[in-house]
This record gives C-alpha cells, structure tokens and sequence, in this order.
C-alpha cells in the first residue's frame, strides 16, 4: 500500500505546515501527551440500534484532527460517519499539534447490523449499481486514442470553478460554471489529449471499481501510471458535500496525478451520471485542480465510433448556375460593355481546392513558392474583360491582347480561344491552360466573392489549382 501510505503521511505534514504557519502563538517545545487530547469517538445507538452512527468530535484547542474511520478519512473537528454494513472497524485518531504529530490509542466500532438505507441514494446507485452491486470505472482515453465522451482524461479548473450541486431532481449532480470573468480563478481548461499528448498518453489505465458486496469496496489498478500497481481499500460516498474519501486505495489518474495532488485520499465530485463521472483533485500547490475523466465500464464497452466525420465542400463550391447566368456574370449581360476582372491580389488570390475545400486564407498561405512578389508586380495594374459577344480581352504589362471564349454551361467550363489568364512568366504557377473550370461561384453574390478559375486539376487527389478573380 507505499501509495495510501505516502499519501496520507503528505496529509498529515500539509495539515501540521499550515497549522505552524497561522498558530503564531503555538509552542515547538515539544509534542503533548496522548492523555490531553480529546479526540472523542461517539456511536448513537439511538438513531441506529445497529450503532451504524458515529461522530468524530475534537474537544482540544490547538490541535487539527486527523481521522481514518476505515472507509474514508477526515479532518473535520466535527464529522458524522454512517457505516452502512455491519461488521468491526477501526478508527485511527491522529493529532496534528504544533510540536509534532501524536497519535491517539484506535478505536473500534462494533457495528451489528446492516443500514442499507445509507447507501441505496440515487447518487450512491449511479456510482456503485446499489447494494449488492460494483460499477467499474475507466478513464477516458486508451491505446487506440478514443474519445469516447471527453475530450481528455483531465481537464483543469481554477479554484473558483469546483462548486458541484445534486441535479434538481436529486438524480445526479452537476458542474455550474462559474461565470465572473474578471476573477482570475474562474476558468477551466479542456485540453485534447490527442493533439495535448502532453496530458495523456495513448495507453490503458486499468480500472477502478466501486463495490457494495458486503461493503464500501474500492479496487484500483493503477497500470497507466506506473505499471500494475493494484490497490484494495474502502470508501465513503458523502452525498451531502459530493465528496469521496478512500482508505488503502486512490482513484484512478493519469502519470502527473500522484505528484500533482494535494490529497488523493478525498476527491470532489463534479459531476454523476450513469455514464460518466468528473472528480476534481486538488493541485498541492497551485490554486487550482486537475479534474480527472471517467466513463463506466458498461458505456465504453458499448461504446461505437461515430462514423468519419463529412467535410462539406466549401461555400460555392460546383456552382449551379441558371441557363445564361454564368455568361451574364462574366460579362455584364446583352447591352453592357462588358466586365472586368483582376486577380485578388491584396486578398486570396490562389488555392488548392481538394475534394471541395480549400484551405488558403491569403496570399501569405503560399508564400513564398505560390504567391510572392512576382505575382504581385506581373499582376499589378492587369485586367480581363469578358463581352456579351464572346469577346475576351487581357490587358497587362502595358499590353492588351484579344481573343475569344465559349462556355459549356453543362461542365461550367470557359474555353479561351486565342488568349489565356493573366500571367507571371517564367513561374511554374503561371496558368497555361485554355479551358477553365468555375470551381466556386455565387450567382448572386459574385460582385463581393468574386469566382474561382481552375486552370488545373489533379485527378488523384480530386485537387484543382485555381485563381480568384474579382471585381474591380
């Protein structure tokens, strides 16, 4: 048990630093004697006659509890444990003093019969299956790198933003979020262990499980963190504060959690369904805690990949254009001079649109073998224009060349006969090709997003190299 037994020695030494820090008053001359402590150990056999009540109450000044009642621990002045099976336990008193630590005689507690009653709650049926019952517990990541709920096995949350309530209805508990932005403790972070490999590994974290066979059983395999490393303790589920107190075994958590956590041995409860569970772990030193994931072992074993995800083509995509439509925009409609149109060069002036998407957001996404300064001076002051009658102009470099086009409204292509687009000789990216394709088109929002010329295209990747023209 070296983990329980670290953790609870960690306890007791936080507990006596604080306490020499803020006790200005107290005496280092040495421990007192047993004989003046009062930590009493009282069992009402009124509200139970099974004797499954029993207060811990610390009638000494200057002196912090610490108490371990077999199925959890404590460090309350005041504190109300219920056992709810029958059978002896032992409550270990510890004083944490000024001088030192001393440690009170144990005590034992015939408790003589079942009080089921105490652990048949909604929330102690959601973490346990009820009397009678276990619910094994799993941390939600694995070897394959599954997310099955959460997006990472912890999260973490300032100190401000751990407040846990019971659901209106009693039948499970929730985490509000705080929402005081101007409080520097109130935040959470939900990190993605897949992309955060620093949060998590990809592997398995063994198990935990929550048992009310014949009473409060906690069995931990704690293999993710330092291989198998097997715990068997008790608990205390206390539904009024949402708390868990463990004896001789901890939760599970992830590598950093041991050497993070304040107390591993009493873990907030943030939330409780069926299916999932968060508890929060103090960090030792930071105001803040790490807020450990967890899904039954029933969900994820019934769990199903969502299919793969379909990426849909960007807006504008394989346009739809009216009969005519496409002619009217490119040249302004019967009557019109024509229209004009240059590269978006201050803008997004060229992208590979694969499968649909694109993925440039200016001219800076291909710098410097796509976009660079040579396209900026080859196109700086160059237009073309498209006329009604079929006649296509390019002007550029101070020159102005004619030709002509046809469009196959059936494939949205534009076949140039005689000329092509604009240019940047002497770059590979410099487009050659005749037929163009309208890759993306608005056909009422043209004037502002202009239209994506394909002048290539990759049958293997379903990619097209294309250039965005607009309006000037």
């Amino acid at each position: 048990m070296k983990r329980y037994n670290k953790t609870a020695l960690f306890v007791l030494v936080a507990i006596f630093t604080v306490l020499s820090c803020k006790k200005k008053d107290y005496s280092l001359s040495g421990t007192p004697d047993k004989s003046t402590i009062n930590m009493e150990v009282k069992q009402d056999l009124t509200v139970d006659d099974g004797g499954n009540t029993v207060y811990l109450i610390n009638h000494s000044d200057k002196v912090e509890p610490y108490w371990d009642y077999a199925t959890g621990s404590s460090t309350r002045r005041i504190d109300t444990v219920r056992y709810a099976f029958k059978g002896d336990y032992v409550i270990k008193r510890t004083a944490v003093t000024s001088g030192g630590l001393v440690e009170l005689d144990p005590v034992t507690i015939h408790v003589t019969k079942d009080n089921l009653n105490y652990v048949s709650d909604p929330l102690w049926i959601l973490l346990t299956g009820g009397p009678g019952n276990e619910k094994t517990w799993l941390l939600d990541a694995n070897k394959n790198g599954d997310q099955k709920f959460f997006t990472s096995p912890a999260y973490f949350a300032g100190q401000n933003n751990v407040a846990s309530t019971k659901a209106p209805d009693g039948q499970s508990i929730i985490w509000p979020q705080c929402s005081d932005v101007s409080d520097p403790l109130c935040w959470k972070y939900e990190p993605n262990y897949l992309n955060d490999t620093w949060v998590a590994e990809k592997i398995d974290y063994g198990f935990m499980t929550f048992s009310l066979k014949g009473g409060p059983y906690l069995n931990t395999d704690h293999k993710g963190v330092a291989g198998v490393n097997t715990e068997s303790g008790t608990y205390y589920f206390d539904i009024n504060t949402l708390t868990i107190t463990t004896s001789n075994a901890t939760v599970l958590g992830v590598a950093f959690t041991p050497a993070d956590a304040a107390n591993l041995l009493s873990v907030k409860v943030l939330t409780l369904t069926e299916n999932t569970m968060q508890l929060a772990v103090k960090h030792k030193t930071k105001p803040e805690y790490q807020v450990l994931n967890y899904i039954s072992k029933q969900y994820s074993d019934n769990w199903v990949p969502p299919p793969p995800a379909v990426k849909k083509p960007d807006d504008g995509f394989n346009p739809v254009f009216a009969p005519g439509e496409l002619r009217n925009i490119l040249t302004g409609g019967a009557g019109a001079p024509g229209r004009f149109w240059v590269i978006d060069a201050n803008g997004n002036p060229i992208d590979w649109v694969a499968k649909g998407n694109g993925w440039t957001v200016n001219k800076n996404s291909t710098y410097d073998w796509g976009w660079n300064e040579t396209w900026d001076a080859a196109v700086k002051d160059a237009w073309i224009r498209f006329d009604n009658s079929g006649g296509y102009t390019r002007f550029q470099n101070g020159t102005m060349s004619t030709g002509t086009f046809t469009i196959d409204e059936t494939r949205n292509e534009i076949k140039l006969v005689g000329n092509v687009l604009l240019q940047n000789p002497g770059h590979g990216l410099s487009p050659a090709a005749t037929t163009i394709k309208v890759v993306k088109g608005w056909p009422s929002d043209y004037r502002t997003k202009g239209i994506w010329l394909g002048t290539s295209y990759d049958a293997a990747k379903d990619e097209w190299f294309a250039f965005h023209y607009i309006t000037p």
